[in-house]
């Protein structure tokens, strides 16, 4: 028996890979694992059914990808046809010079003491 492909909904980590936001399946299974993939606003698990018009929160290196789903793929696609899977309501990145001003820890400087903690929350405005 082979397993039946809805056209109405598909797995959050087969779909998210489809449309190119993680490189492998295996990756976007273990950020819905991790808490970093929500739907709908509710934290997904690997196999939880997207369908249409879900939006969909990842959150992968440092950024938050917010879409909406606009068609549900099952195989990954090439760039063109995934952007039009989905419709893009990410925010903008920040800008470079937001990025520069942020404090940045020499490697292997180990981890800040308490004051340097205070200072970096008092730069960050907490």
């Amino acid at each position: 028996m082979t397993p039946q492909h809805s056209d109405t909904q598909a797995r959050v980590d087969a779909w998210t890979w489809a449309v190119r936001l993680f490189k492998t399946r295996s990756a976007a299974a273990e950020a819905c694992r991790a808490g970093h993939v929500r739907v709908n606003g509710v934290a997904a698990k690997p196999a939880l059914t997207v369908r249409l018009g879900d939006e969909v929160r990842v959150r992968h290196a440092g950024l938050e990808r917010i879409v909406v789903v606009q068609r549900i793929i099952h195989k990954r696609v090439g760039p063109p046809v995934a952007a039009q899977c989905l419709i893009d309501r990410s925010p903008p990145p920040p800008p470079k010079e937001v990025l520069a001003t942020l404090p940045q820890r020499e490697r292997g400087a180990g981890r800040p003491t308490k004051r340097e903690r205070r200072e970096t929350d008092r730069l960050m405005g907490r």
